[in-house]
């Protein structure tokens, strides 16, 4: 049985909201662990009040208290890995990527070059933008620790991705009802639909300022 489907198995007989905030701790830090397994279910659980997972009357989850936990979990994940990035600095992180423990832990250099390449090229909002992309969203908090990026910037962005990417999951666990393989087959179609979304927004927004300075 491998880490995911251990801990999967505790989380269906201990689902409240402080387990879905440990797990979404994990989730956001170095740990490889899918959030789809996380919010889905709790979702799940809160919209289906007469399934059998409520049947022990153990569960009383609310869905938007699941976003609220599961984002405040977020945001400890990555706050550890910022921490760390910025204590240990480049060279520790990664002779430790390509570490045994690192690679049991899906980590490389390559990978976390990416993330910081991602970093350099997009700048801070990338902390923001990053969140939503899979591959990049648990390690973009490694480089904006290693740029020891200003911490009160680097938790609003982090805050708003971590939001979006939990509300989605919330959405596609109520639509979904509980079923994990629909879930997995689409949440990364989704989030490349959400990224657009967001990059939009972000353009519209920039434009308008643009706009506004060179008219005054």
């Amino acid at each position: 049985m491998s880490f995911v489907e251990t801990i999967t198995g505790w989380y269906a007989s201990h689902m409240n909201y402080a387990s879905i905030t440990a797990l979404m701790t994990i989730e956001s830090s170095f740990i490889p662990f899918p959030s789809e397994v996380v919010i889905p279910p709790a979702v799940y659980v809160a919209s289906e009040p007469t399934s059998a997972l409520c049947a022990t009357g153990n569960y009383s989850v609310d869905v938007a208290l699941i976003v609220l936990f599961g984002t405040i979990g977020a945001m400890l994940g990555a706050v550890i890995n910022y921490l760390l990035s910025m204590w240990l600095g480049r060279p520790i992180i990664y002779k430790f990527a390509d570490s045994r423990v690192g690679h049991l832990l899906l980590l490389s250099s390559e990978k976390v070059q990416k993330a910081e390449r991602y970093f350099n090229d997009h700048g801070k909002v990338s902390t923001f933008i990053g969140r939503l992309i899979p591959g990049i969203r648990q390690l973009i908090s490694i480089p904006a620790g290693l740029a020891k990026m200003h911490f009160g910037q680097f938790m609003l962005y982090t805050f708003l991705g971590a939001f979006i990417w939990n509300s989605v999951l919330a959405l596609l666990g109520y639509i979904a009802h509980g079923q994990a393989d629909l879930i997995n087959q689409y949440s990364h179609e989704l989030s490349i639909i959400i990224l657009v979304i967001v990059c939009v927004v972000v353009l519209y927004y920039v434009g308008k300022l643009v706009y506004k300075k060179l008219r005054a």
